[in-house]
Order: structure tokens, then C-alpha cells, then sequence
């Protein structure tokens, strides 16, 4: 049986997708810049606040579920018991 081909099988593609998705991220950091903050806090109203927040949090979250895996991971069999 033959594979059906999507988008993503293409490395073209994904290389065109990839260029969208980083204008896309430059064009909003640029937008930033121009945008009047309200901001609640002295430090909120920095451009680029909330990417590098957002990345922060995201790699923050990612380390502490690994730490967390020690204690919560189980036995293969765990449940046939």
C-alpha cells in the first residue's frame, strides 16, 4: 500500500512554513515596538516583554515536568497488577 504524501512530507514545504511562522514572529516583535502599553508594572511595559515571558515560562515548565517525572513515572506493569 502506497503512503498518501501531506504538507509536512515535503521538506520545501516545511522550509516555507518555518520562513512564515519566523516573519510572522519578527513582524509582531517589530508591531511591539509601536504599540502604546498600558502597562500594570514598571517592567511589563518593556518591548519584548512577553515573548521572552512566555519563553521563560514555557522552558520553566518543561524542566519542572522532568523533575516531576521521578517522583510521578511508574513501572511498565504498574497496572496489570
Amino acid at each position: 500500500m502506497k503512503k498518501e504524501l501531506t504538507l509536512f512530507d515535503k521538506p520545501e514545504n516545511v522550509r516555507r512554513l518555518l520562513r512564515l511562522f519566523y516573519g510572522v514572529l519578527a513582524a509582531l516583535l517589530v508591531l511591539d515596538l509601536f504599540i502604546q502599553k498600558h502597562a500594570n508594572f514598571p517592567w511589563d511595559g518593556h518591548a519584548g516583554f512577553y515573548a521572552g515571558f512566555g519563553f521563560v515560562a514555557c522552558t520553566l515548565v518543561i524542566f519542572i515536568a522532568k523533575l516531576l517525572r521521578i517522583f510521578v513515572k511508574r513501572r511498565e506493569d504498574y497496572y496489570e497488577k
